[in-house]
């Protein structure tokens, strides 16, 4: 069984380089998380982290520096919260359904509200239980070959015409076997007036 790899860790380094990527360069979270193989919670949380901490940049150089913008940053680890307020979960688990809403987000906006609340890993263990402990799970079980579950699955994506470079919305068709889980995927270009068209 091949080893798990170890993520990498992140250095003062690492957050300087985040910020400076967001504030010279206007990258977003994702390109960041992409160029440096870190993670895009990770990013989120360093410039939240930066913004609570009041730091503007530039950043000052020098060689005790680093070691400031450490203190800077994760002065309060290993401190419990002073506020201890909990978000109402079942709005969370609400806002999560919606399209481009993320744990990172909606952490964010609890300590935008809480300033002196819970960190992140906890916040989102807060979630977990909270699903655990309200979702239904009712298990089907298929006889083989009697059922196959279809759909279109999300938002439309864009595929390029490796040929003329030319972009079409295409919608993923999705069908699952009930019995095995063996699942196909396919890609239908979005007609203007006729919906998806097998291609």
């Amino acid at each position: 069984m091949p080893r798990r790899k170890q993520a990498r860790r992140t250095t003062v380094k690492d957050i300087r380089t985040i910020l400076r990527l967001t504030h010279e360069e206007g990258l977003s979270v994702r390109e960041i998380a992409e160029r440096l193989k870190i993670g895009k919670s990770s990013v989120s949380t360093y410039l939240l982290r930066a913004r609570e901490a009041g730091l503007s940049w530039p950043l000052p150089l020098g060689p005790d520096e680093d070691a400031k913008l450490e203190r800077r940053l994760f002065g309060r680890a290993g401190r419990p919260p002073r506020d201890v307020g909990e978000p109402d979960w079942a709005q969370v688990v609400r806002e999560l359904k919606r399209k481009g809403v993320t744990l990172t987000l909606l952490w964010q906006e609890y300590r935008t509200s809480h300033p002196d609340g819970y960190g992140f890993t906890w916040f989102c263990g807060q979630v977990a239980a909270f699903r655990q402990r309200t979702s239904v799970a009712f298990r089907n079980r298929y006889e083989a070959g009697a059922v196959m579950q279809t759909d279109y699955a999300g938002p439309t994506v864009p595929v390029i015409d490796p040929a003329t470079g030319v972009v079409h919305p295409a919608q993923i068709f999705v069908a699952v076997l009930g019995a095995s889980n063996l699942t196909f995927a396919h890609a239908s270009f979005v007609s203007a007036t006729n919906g998806p068209r097998l291609s």
